[in-house]
């Protein structure tokens, strides 16, 4: 810091860089609160609608080709079909009232559609030893109602799937592509299904969309911290050039 007063350039030059630095991140969080509030409120009316939507025409209309916009977009559906003869991805690091577990998906075909769609069956909790939950495969026709919504952010981490001594597949994330590769599939929906938690399929579930991550509010906290650590940097260069500055008449006086 006694170089950075005695040569004010570089001063400057490391506070602008750590206040775009800190403004940046200040404002990418504000961009996360935003999207993460769009979120919320597009499947809020969703949910308070809740008239269904045929599953088969709403896994048919967006292709793995297709514009992805709508892959973001969250729509009730319900509809029969069957689940196949796939192993089950088990979704791995997932935290539910304070404890770790997997959720469990299965592959499913509505009647009359082109594309299977994962189906999200619940959370299961895992052992210490990390014993994979035996997650049986519905048999039969099966009628499902639930929330169509985009497959859960894989993060900045690179996604693995790693088979799994009981035939399932255990994923750090889940990008559909690799998923359907791993399945044997040749794609999947780019949307996933989660049951209504009412119906008596799978395991402990809601419709919570922001599982294990962070919440609007969170972001706007991380938001003013970044902006209060931009606004500090500016402080204390201000003063330690404002100091400076009142030493040369000094020195030049000696």
């Amino acid at each position: 810091m006694t170089t950075l007063r005695r040569h004010p350039v570089f001063l400057w030059l490391f506070a602008i860089a750590a206040f775009a630095l800190f403004a940046r991140l200040g404002a990418w969080q504000l961009e996360r609160r935003g999207e993460k509030q769009a979120m919320l409120d597009s499947v809020a009316g969703v949910l308070a609608d809740r008239t269904p939507q045929p599953l088969a025409a709403r896994v048919a209309d967006v292709l793995p080709s297709t514009d992805g916009k709508v892959a973001q977009q969250y729509a009730w559906v319900a509809g029969q079909g069957t689940f196949l003869d796939a192993p089950a991805v088990l979704l791995d690091n997932q935290q539910r009232d304070g404890k770790v577990g997997v959720r469990a998906y299965r592959a499913f075909l509505p009647e009359g559609a082109r594309l299977p769609v994962l189906v999200e069956l619940g959370w299961r909790p895992l052992p210490g030893d990390r014993t994979m939950p035996a997650t049986p495969r519905p048999g039969g026709t099966v009628t499902l109602e639930g929330l169509l919504l985009p497959p859960p952010s894989p993060g900045l981490a690179a996604a693995a799937i790693a088979p799994q001594a009981d035939g399932s597949l255990l994923a750090t994330g889940l990008r559909l592509p690799d998923v359907a590769a791993a399945l044997g599939l040749p794609a999947l929906a780019p949307r996933v299904l989660r049951p209504d938690p009412a119906m008596p399929i799978g395991y402990a579930r809601d419709l919570d969309i922001l599982p294990n991550t962070l919440p609007p509010e969170k972001h706007l906290g991380y938001a003013v911290q970044w902006f209060g650590l931009a606004a500090a940097v500016l402080v204390t260069t201000l003063l330690l050039a404002w100091r400076a500055r009142r030493r040369r008449p000094i020195q030049r006086d000696r």
